[in-house]
């Protein structure tokens, strides 16, 4: 992790800042590397297990601070393709600083791809759900924030840019932190004039009653969230039908493809962050 810009570049940048940023830092490394090696959704950094992050001494004249993860298997974040379970990492995380950020990443060109090189070679990797990253992007946006703070707070940097990778083999995230990152992910503006939209199911957590959906006219999905009087075991299967179809890639399939009528969360920037639905169809609405 590297700050850059301001004060940063002349090897200064405020203590009370870079420190708070880099307990959220370690936090979305824990949260995020505890459900690889354990298929758990954890909330307190403290209870990681199977692995240790560890803190390299920064290198001079910089305010770049490298962490190293280590298993009994596995030292995972000081190279992005040392192993298949660091690409995989590298991976996982690049996805959810990305879509945490307002950069959308396909699950399937993605994690999938790698999950399909593996099972062709025959290699054992961890599986982390899409539903389940989508639970992992909630519990990190907190230390997501906290990672801005020397840019939005003392301003003592402009940009915080994370690569993985050894020693002049470094890969970069494909999102940089920076002020307008920031507003997408702290500020949230609630319409609550409802609009309808249709799109299919791509990801659903029957405990939360959150997940995404892939809306066609905006050519990405959208987290969603139903409504309380929105939980019917009716409107519950419809939701389930369309994640059934996506799963096996049948669009065409009755049921497939859904109705929602639902108000928006947008960032201050206008661009939509989730759904609050408040009916849901498989039949459109006149």
């Amino acid at each position: 992790m590297s700050y850059e810009g301001a004060s940063s570049d002349r090897h200064r940048i405020d203590l009370y800042d870079v420190s708070t940023a880099l307990i959220g830092f370690q936090r979305s490394l824990a949260l995020t590397t505890h459900l690889l090696l354990n298929d758990e959704i954890i909330t307190q950094a403290p209870s990681l297990k199977n692995a240790k992050i560890f803190a390299i001494p920064p290198e001079a004249g910089s305010w770049k601070l490298t962490a190293v993860i280590s298993t009994a298997l596995y030292t995972l974040g000081t190279a992005q393709n040392n192993s298949p379970v660091g690409h995989v990492l590298y991976s996982l995380y690049d996805y959810v600083i990305s879509e945490s950020l307002g950069v959308h990443v396909d699950y399937n060109k993605s994690l999938g791809v790698l999950y399909k090189e593996a099972a062709a070679r025959k290699i054992d990797v961890p599986v982390v759900k899409e539903s389940q990253v989508d639970a992992l992007i909630e519990k990190c946006s907190n230390a997501i924030v906290e990672m801005h703070r020397p840019i939005v707070k003392s301003g003592s940097a402009t940009q915080c840019v994370i690569t993985c990778g050894q020693r002049n083999h470094e890969a970069p995230l494909r999102t940089a932190l920076n002020r307008k990152t920031y507003a997408y992910i702290h500020e949230t503006i609630e319409d609550r004039v409802p609009n309808v939209y249709e799109g299919r199911v791509s990801s659903y957590n029957t405990n939360t009653f959150k997940g995404r959906i892939y809306i066609p006219a905006l050519g990405r999905p959208v987290a969603f969230e139903l409504e309380p009087n929105t939980r019917s075991n009716r409107e519950v299967e419809v939701v389930a039908r369309s994640l059934f179809h996506s799963g096996l890639k049948q669009h065409q399939e009755p049921g497939s493809l859904i109705y929602i009528v639902a108000s928006q969360k947008t960032s201050k920037g206008g661009v939509l962050k989730s759904l609050m639905i408040s009916k849901v169809s498989d039949k459109p609405y006149s």
